[in-house]
C-alpha cells in the first residue's frame, strides 16, 4: 500500500517502458531522449551494423588481366598434354573423306600368312600373262617398237620406280591400271589408319629375252619363262617405301617398315580376292611378284 501511495504521489517513478528500454525517467530527462529519439537511434545502429558487414570486393580490371594471363590448372594441364602428344607423335592429317569426326583410326591387321595368302607360282601366273600380255620381245630396241601395245608406267603419284637395270618401265594397259589402283588403295588405307603417306617402290616391270638371260646369270630365282616378258607382271618391294614429304614442311614421324608391309599385305590380299591378280610372296627378292588377271 505504501508503494502504491508513493506511485500516486510521484507518477514519474512508474516509468515501466523506460525501465524496459534500460532508461529511467531521470536518464531520459538528463539526456533529453524521447521515445522517437530512441527509435531513430536504433535505426541508425541497425544501418551501421549493415554497413559494417563484409561486402564482396568489386573486381578490378587488373584482376581480369591477371586471370587472363594465368589460366586455370585444368586448362594449363590440357595444353601441356596436347603439346606433349603433338611433339612425341605428330598426327597425320586425315582427309574428312576417309574418317568421320571422332572416328578412331582403323587397326593394322596384316594377313594370317604371307605364304598362304600369296601362293601363286610362276606356272599359275604364266597362263594369265600369255592371255593378257604382248608377244615377248628380244631386246630393248625391239621393245621400243611395241609402244602401241604398251604404256609408260614410271610416272605416278602413288608409287616410285626403282633404278631398273634388268627391266624397263612399260606394262600393258590392264597391268598399268592394276598397279595404279594398288598404289591408290595403299594411300587410302594409310589415311584411314592414321599413318603418314608413303609411296610403294616398284622394282621390276617388262623384261626382254636379253634381260632375262642376263638376270639368270646372277639370280638363280629367275626363270627362262618369265611372266615379265609379257608386260603383265611387276614386282613391289615389301621392305622399302618412300615417305611423302613436303620440302618446306615439317618432317613426318618415322614409321616402321613392317607396319607398312602389313598394310600393303591387306591391300594386295583384297586385290587378289577380287580376282584382279595372282601374287607370289618372294622371300629371296623381298618383293610381291604379281600378274594381272
Amino acid at each position: 500500500m505504501v508503494l502504491a501511495l508513493v506511485r500516486c504521489a510521484f507518477p514519474g517513478i512508474a516509468g515501466t517502458d523506460s525501465a524496459e528500454a534500460g532508461l529511467t525517467g531521470n536518464d531520459t530527462a538528463e539526456t533529453g531522449l524521447t521515445g522517437t529519439d530512441i527509435a531513430s537511434a536504433e535505426d541508425r545502429l541497425s544501418s551501421s551494423h549493415s554497413d559494417n558487414q563484409v561486402q564482396p570486393e568489386a573486381e578490378s580490371p587488373a584482376s581480369d588481366d591477371l586471370r587472363q594471363e594465368t589460366p586455370d590448372l585444368a586448362t594449363a594441364s590440357s595444353s601441356s598434354e596436347q603439346s606433349e602428344v603433338a611433339y612425341s607423335a605428330p598426327s597425320t592429317t586425315v582427309s574428312r573423306n576417309y574418317l568421320k569426326d571422332g572416328e578412331a583410326p582403323h587397326p593394322i591387321l596384316s594377313v594370317p600368312s604371307y605364304d598362304t595368302c600369296f601362293p601363286d607360282s610362276n606356272h599359275v601366273q604364266l597362263v594369265a600373262a600369255q592371255k593378257w600380255g604382248v608377244k615377248p620381245v628380244k631386246n630393248r630396241v625391239e621393245a621400243e617398237k611395241r609402244k602401241d601395245d604398251l604404256v609408260y608406267a614410271a610416272l605416278s603419284p602413288y608409287y616410285n620406280v626403282d633404278n631398273l637395270t634388268s627391266s624397263i618401265p612399260y606394262l600393258v594397259p590392264r597391268a598399268a591400271i592394276l598397279l595404279q589402283d594398288i598404289g591408290q588403295a595403299f594411300y587410302d588405307s594409310l589415311q584411314v589408319k592414321g599413318i603418314p603417306l608413303h609411296r610403294l617402290l616398284v622394282t621390276s616391270m617388262l623384261r626382254t629375252h636379253a634381260d632375262v638371260k642376263s638376270l639368270r646369270r646372277s639370280n638363280g630365282n629367275a626363270t627362262e619363262h618369265s611372266c615379265h616378258l609379257y608386260g603383265t607382271t611387276f614386282d613391289i618391294s615389301y621392305v622399302t617405301f618412300r615417305p611423302v614429304e613436303s620440302p618446306d614442311g615439317p618432317r613426318r614421324r618415322t614409321v616402321r617398315d613392317d607396319s607398312l608391309k602389313f598394310v600393303l599385305s591387306e591391300v594386295l590380299n583384297d586385290m587378289r580376292q577380287q580376282g584382279r591378280c595372282y601374287i607370289k610372296y618372294e622371300r629371296r627378292q623381298s618383293c610381291y611378284h604379281m600378274t594381272v588377271r
